[in-house]
């Protein structure tokens, strides 16, 4: 059964590989750098969660044996997901692990309300006793034969930090008595250094733990976290400890959890507070891909067809996955994805359930169609042609994991977090894919290199070291032009911290930084609204504002982009302002048409395309990228192979025979969905059978060499042979 599996999971790459790279590849490789997509589940086998992916992630330490088992039947490479910082651990809580109850470290607030995840499934505050007990359940998932292993979501809440537990562990970290978070803005920054750590220490323990078991066996058992951006974390104010765990053994990277219910959280542009969710989503899976960039750790973009609140109806579900769908393959370095968490609850659901019953609807036939065609041909992003065409290029806004630590009382940062938003969303709306740059990595060998302008504040963030310093500095002597947007009116540049203490006496980290670039008294304004000094052969602007002002001000953003055409005059870069992101991926086009941008007339592109988001798979003469527009499209003249091939298709197609008289392949999807497939071939079928009934359902086009066949889905594979006149 195995054979079969990954011969699905290289279907698309067969036809359209060839085409693009070269020829297909010889053989069927089980090498994890062929795991294209997975999704997650805790539902043992069924048809509806039977969507193809090359992996299928058990969700749970749980009754894993007989869920792995039936996956592992079905020819899935099978892994295991659990919750980090909470689960179905009542046996931990209650006493049945150790004999000792530990509802002391459950994560607490000020109120003493124990923070839940759902009834009794708690939020914890981890001790190395946890770590132990995850350990155990993670064991199982390693004698059943799991082929890595995910910790999920590794999240503290700012508002909480006042268990027993929580104060144990301040007392063993700080060598201290414990101080109230809220009741000063350093008490606030040490507990959440503090929760950093401890899920830090968590996921090391648990990692040490499979390390062993490897060691032990000879096996190669990877570890990944699943876990949200970190600007998704620091706005919905939770502290998890991000950057760091590409630092930790043996973990071998992320899964990136954007979604729909992170990307819609509304942030402020134009002085309007509202949803965004392609351009959230953009900068969200920006940060997530530069937590890894350099580091040879490796990451997965999550897609969500749903979400997890289940009161939007199947519309707004749609939008909402097309743009953060979008989003995601506008980062042409990453090339897996998790298609979707929980399939039960996309195919066998019905939203929204805020309605009376029999006013709930299960998907509609056009979206399941289409959800299938794009998971297929999401396993065929790994392509070398990359080509943008977009407004300027190599621009970064620095963010750094301290984003989480301003979050809470006594004095929380902006709430909308405009301070990195309002210096990224005005360079996003001008079609300029601006990348957040992980301030913990810049001093990672060449991480640096594809930028030629930064911007930075430490209004809302602070650098956790000095390390990063050297670094900006170096790039900037070499030519990099830094913008600093900041009025130095944090409360937090008053924390105890490294640059006001071990000989340092900095009333903020800004002021370390520019003593290190020699510029604090060659900064001039020459009449402008902003000073400006050289440094080697780079530049340094800086505006005496918080960024989280300009973006609640209508027209704020003119000043900074006055600032930012400044800074590419000074980096010899072109500036170039659209209305529109687009990417070329091989023969795929990603095109999205930006909802508060310039204005202006809309890209116009000429030629046949199919776009992946209509479930008819229709050829394309013209597409207009209008404002919200999105777009998923093959290139068809970019498609030359002369033989029968899969261009598309709304089910897996594992291909048998693929010669000018007939094609044959095994098909198989989600039960009771609606079929198309897409197939270039310069002759008409003369028959087509599904295994040994006759198909009339289908259409070939003679003027465009193109092959619709239409049929429903079942779990299980059926073999499709097409003879050809």
């Amino acid at each position: 059964m195995s054979y079969f599996r990954f011969s699905i999971s290289l279907v698309l790459l067969i036809p359209i590989s060839a085409l693009a790279a070269g020829a297909p590849p010889d053989g069927i490789s089980t090498n994890v750098d062929d795991e294209r997509t997975c999704f997650q589940t805790g539902a043992p086998f069924s048809g509806e969660g039977d969507i193809g992916a090359d992996v299928a992630i058990v969700y749970g330490i749980h009754n894993l044996p007989r869920r792995i088992k039936g996956w592992r039947a079905h020819g899935y490479h099978v892994q295991m997901m659990t919750g980090s910082a909470w689960g179905t651990y009542q046996d931990y809580l209650y006493g049945k692990y150790d004999g000792s109850n530990h509802v002391d470290e459950v994560q607490t607030d000020r109120d003493g309300k124990l923070d839940s995840h759902g009834g009794n499934v708690y939020y914890m505050c981890p001790s190395t006793n946890f770590g132990n007990y995850l350990c155990m359940g993670v064991q199982r998932a390693l004698d059943a034969g799991v082929e890595a292993v995910y910790l999920e979501e590794p999240e503290f809440w700012v508002k909480n930090g006042y268990s027993e537990g929580f104060k144990r562990e301040w007392r063993n970290y700080y060598g201290q008595d414990w101080q109230a978070p809220y009741s000063s803005v350093d008490a606030a920054w040490k507990a959440s250094k503090l929760k950093y750590f401890l899920y830090r220490r968590l996921l090391q323990q648990v990692f040490d733990h499979i390390q062993e078991f490897n060691k032990r066996t000879g096996q190669n058992v990877q570890c990944y976290v699943p876990t949200h951006s970190l600007l998704n974390y620091a706005h919905w104010c939770i502290v998890s400890p991000e950057s760091s765990l590409a630092r930790l053994n043996g973990c071998n990277g992320y899964i990136a959890q954007v979604w729909t219910g992170t990307s819609r959280t509304p942030n402020m542009y134009h002085g309007e507070l509202k949803e965004r969710t392609f351009e959230t989503a953009f900068l969200e899976y920006g940060v997530m891909q530069n937590l890894v960039r350099s580091t040879g750790r490796s990451v997965w973009y999550l897609n969500d067809p749903v979400e997890d609140n289940p009161n939007h109806d199947w519309p707004d579900y749609q939008r909402n996955w097309e743009s953060t769908l979008t989003a995601s393959l506008f980062q042409p370095e990453v090339s897996r994805y998790e298609v979707a968490p929980w399939p039960e609850r996309v195919f066998g659901g019905r939203y929204p359930k805020s309605a009376p019953r029999a006013d709930r609807r299960p998907i509609p036939d056009e979206y399941a169609t289409e959800l299938q065609v794009v998971f297929n041909s999401l396993k065929n992003m790994k392509q070398d042609d990359v080509q943008w065409d977009c407004g300027t290029t190599g621009i970064g806004v620095l963010a750094s994991d301290s984003l989480m630590f301003e979050r809470g009382d006594p004095s929380p940062s902006d709430p909308n977090m405009s301070h990195i938003y309002g210096m990224a969303m005005p360079l996003l709306m001008r079609g300029m894919p601006v990348t957040p740059v992980q301030l913990e990595n810049v001093a990672i060998p060449h991480y640096l290199d594809p930028f030629h302008i930064l911007f930075l504040t430490y209004d809302g963030m602070k650098p956790l070291s000095p390390e990063p310093h050297a670094a900006l500095v170096d790039w900037v002597k070499h030519g990099g032009v830094l913008v600093v947007c900041d009025d130095d009116a944090d409360p937090y540049d008053k924390v105890r911290e490294w640059w006001n203490s071990n000989g340092l006496h900095y009333d903020t980290p800004r002021q370390d930084l520019f003593h290190r670039l020699g510029i604090e008294q060659s900064m001039v304004r020459s009449g402008r609204p902003y000073e400006m000094a050289r440094a080697g052969n780079g530049a340094v602007i800086w505006l005496h504002e918080n960024p989280a002002e300009m973006a609640a001000q209508s027209g704020g953003d003119k000043q900074l982009i006055e600032i930012a055409k400044e800074a590419a005059s000074l980096a010899k870069t072109e500036w170039d302002e659209k209305n529109y992101l687009m990417l070329r991926r091989g023969p795929y086009v990603i095109a999205a048409g930006l909802d508060d941008s310039i204005g202006g007339q809309p890209r116009v592109l000429n030629g046949h395309f199919i776009d992946l988001f209509d479930s008819a798979l229709a050829v394309q003469d013209q597409i207009t990228i209008r404002p919200g527009s999105r777009y998923y499209l093959l290139d068809l003249d970019r498609i030359n192979h002369a033989a029968p091939c899969v261009l598309a298709s709304a089910c897996r197609v594992n291909v048998l025979k693929q010669g000018a008289k007939k094609f044959s392949a095994y098909v198989e999807g989600v039960a009771k969905t609606p079929v198309v497939i897409l197939m270039k071939t310069d002759k008409p079928p003369k028959s087509i059978h599904l295994g040994y009934k006759r198909l009339k359902n289908f259409n070939y086009s003679a003027e465009d060499g193109l092959l619709r066949i239409y049929f429903t889905n079942e779990a299980s594979q059926r073999k499709l042979t097409i003879v050809f006149e």
